[in-house]
């Protein structure tokens, strides 16, 4: 059967009181943002809700894309229906049928927001499950655990009749929670993080420290790789690449090898910062999960976080790798991450990195270092690359190998 129409929900949206328009707004140009390859569908929203109008738009191709769309809390396919009961029962009998064309199962559910229409809720339920009842042998009635729920909408403008309901991304609208600068390493777990940051309504750059040639340009493109996986969830991201090779060395050079992660993150979030600064980014996210490595302990935290005033925000802290590897394989990220390319924090690696590192020690350490010339020196070759969610095919990153 054809649908003409996609019904958007959203639940956080709904408690926003005031504030409520300026999410919708956003929510709003997100769709059309993902829908931009289908110029004929059209967005609009009535109060509460909010619809897709497909004007010949491929169904299935828009609903892949309202399922990444954070701020959806579901969707569903309707068919609009002008306010007859007549109308309204012979549409639920076409979605029921479509829904149920073997049998089973189903229950009416009708909300009558429009109090002038005639006809009451309760009533209207009635109604209309005898209408397909009587149309449809080997069907039956279970309120309690439907095969299908047949939903009524009686609006002001139409009723609106759906079968089925799609899960939404849930969460905020991306561009409506701030924005943030993500550390974006090679590894599992960032991407993982920018994603759950995004989930919350933030508007997502990314920082990537780059050190050739001890990382090679195959890392590079990786990291551009998961920047354009996560594009596709929160609009185009402006990725930072910063020549670290200059610092790095600097760190290896004079600092001992137990504390060169400790100072090499410290320096990491020092040049974050900067960055963020300079671009009006109010935050920091990054992908640290407590107690996971040696750099992720609370001591570690403690004396790695002394260094900048901005709030770095961890959305991963309490997940175990598991929780993050099942959200990375959700999201995409998963197999670009495990691709076999270092980044700056797998070189130099020491065998016995302190896991409780002194933060008064490592502040000695660091006063052998012209640590501001490093860090001006680094923001200074910043690269910024466009990523629009185009995303290279990991086959051909295999291909590089």
């Amino acid at each position: 059967m054809k649908y003409d129409l996609l019904l958007i929900r959203y639940a956080e949206l709904s408690v926003k009181g005031k504030n409520r328009k300026k999410f919708e707004r956003q929510l709003q140009n997100n769709i059309r943002e993902a829908l931009r390859d289908f110029p004929e569908a059209k967005v609009f929203r009535t109060y509460g809700r909010m619809y897709v109008e497909l004007k010949g738009a491929p169904l299935h191709e828009v609903t892949e894309r309202l399922r990444g769309i954070f701020g959806i809390s579901s969707f569903s396919p309707v068919i609009r229906e002008k306010l007859e009961e007549e109308a309204v029962m012979e549409a639920a009998h076409r979605v029921t049928e479509d829904s149920l064309p073997d049998g089973g199962s189903f229950k009416v559910s009708v909300r009558r927001i429009n109090k002038d229409f005639p006809t009451g809720s309760q009533e209207m339920n009635q109604k209309v499950g005898g209408y397909v009842l009587r149309r449809m042998e080997k069907l039956r009635v279970d309120v309690k655990n439907p095969d299908v729920e047949i939903s009524i909408e009686i609006r002001d403008e139409a009723a609106y009749v759906s079968g089925e309901v799609i899960r939404g991304a849930g969460g905020f609208p991306v561009g409506s929670g701030g924005r943030a600068l993500l550390l974006l390493s090679g590894g599992i777990d960032s991407p993982a993080a920018g994603w759950l940051a995004m989930k919350r309504g933030v508007t997502v750059e990314a920082i990537h420290f780059h050190s050739p040639p001890y990382t090679n340009e195959r890392a590079k493109q990786k990291v551009e790789e998961l920047g354009n996986i996560l594009s596709q969830y929160g609009g185009n991201i402006k990725l930072h690449i910063v020549p670290f090779t200059e610092a790095q060395l600097a760190i290896h050079k004079q600092i001992p090898d137990n504390c060169e992660i400790t100072v090499m993150r410290r320096f990491m979030l020092r040049i974050a910062e900067e960055t963020a600064r300079r671009r009006g980014i109010m935050a920091l996210v990054n992908g640290e999960s407590l107690g996971q490595v040696a750099s992720q302990t609370m001591e570690s935290m403690y004396t790695i976080n002394e260094v900048t005033s901005m709030p770095v925000l961890r959305p991963l802290v309490t997940m175990d790798k598991l929780e993050v590897i099942d959200i990375a394989q959700k999201i995409g990220t998963y197999e670009t991450s495990i691709l076999p390319y270092e980044d700056c924090c797998t070189i130099f690696l020491p065998p016995d990195a302190k896991t409780r590192p002194k933060l008064e020690k490592i502040q000695y350490y660091e006063s052998f270092l012209d640590v501001d010339y490093y860090v001006q020196r680094a923001v200074k070759g910043i690269e910024t690359i466009e990523l629009t969610g185009i995303s290279r095919e990991t086959e051909e990153i295999n291909e590089l190998l």
